[in-house]
């Protein structure tokens, strides 16, 4: 299986456009997916952001949590994501206390269901 390349998300509207597709939630983690806009698609890349909001805890916790995400990510998505699809990493608050294996384990079955559910990578309409 060849290795895409991740380029990352920057804006809010990426951001808000990945939390209306598909969405996955684990004991760590949840992932929302969503298919690249044909204006940012590259082929051979995807898109990947991470988010952690107050409830996981201050700024330290916060960045602690989307810093072990972007390890999983990094480790995982280049081999198990899609081309021209946006992935969104919500931490929760067991982000910071889960074993890093079962971070990824968790981070690994999200992604198997949310490509069932997003369907076999036919471009769809973004509205709903």
């Amino acid at each position: 299986m060849n290795s895409l390349k991740p380029d990352r998300l920057k804006t809010r509207a990426d951001f808000l456009r990945a939390q209306r597709g598909v969405r996955k939630s684990t004991a760590s983690l949840t992932l929302e997916v969503c298919q690249t806009p044909e204006t940012a698609a590259k082929p051979g890349r995807f898109r990947m952001g991470f988010t952690a909001s107050r409830k996981v805890g201050g700024a330290v916790e916060r960045n602690r949590a989307k810093r072990r995400l972007r390890e999983a990510a990094r480790r995982l998505l280049p081999l198990s994501g899609r081309q021209c699809t946006d992935y969104v990493l919500v931490a929760r608050p067991a982000t910071l206390t889960r074993p890093f294996e079962a971070l990824l384990k968790d981070l690994a079955a999200a992604l198997v269901a949310a490509h069932v559910k997003l369907g076999n990578g036919e471009r769809r309409d973004d509205t709903r």
